[in-house]
């Protein structure tokens, strides 16, 4: 397990085991990956970051995070893989969330893309995301960098 905090100085606790806080989380987030780049979103305010959002009370996580990467991207999810859950007790309550990666296969333009400006796509990953103020605080703690190196040793 891993224990780090956040951009707002909350204990996150990361794991790559299966389920360790909660079988049923109520958030996810999903690294994606199209055509050999990264696809993220561009949240209206926070910035750019990989898609995710909460559970809704009908739907499981997985179906959750394939039904986020559309809204928020118009990527259609070909493969997804669970790759861990972090806890954070943080100001405005305890947030469980599963960490997905997912291939995509393809990508639609359409009408709303929510709280999101659409899809926005990379070669490679800035080193620098921590400091670069076009990346949301999301993208800004050890969850992001120690996931990617899980990925790595999964080879997804």
């Amino acid at each position: 397990m891993e224990i780090f905090y956040d951009f707002y100085n909350n204990e996150v606790k990361l794991s790559f085991e299966d389920h360790p806080f909660s079988k049923h989380p109520k958030h996810v987030w999903v690294i994606c990956k199209y055509k050999n780049q990264w696809l993220l979103t561009e949240h209206k305010e926070r910035g750019l970051e990989f898609p995710g959002g909460k559970v809704e009370e009908d739907e499981t996580a997985e179906q959750a995070a394939i039904r986020e990467v559309q809204e928020e991207t118009g990527g259609t999810v070909n493969k997804l893989t669970y790759i861990g859950q972090y806890f954070v007790a943080g100001k405005g309550g305890t947030i469980i969330k599963n960490v997905y990666f997912a291939v995509i296969d393809r990508l639609q333009q359409q009408e709303t893309y929510y709280e999101t400006y659409g899809p926005v796509l990379f070669d490679e990953l800035p080193t620098n995301v921590a400091r670069d103020k076009r990346f949301s605080f999301m993208m800004k703690d050890g969850v992001l960098p120690n996931s990617m190196e899980q990925i790595d040793k999964m080879k997804l």
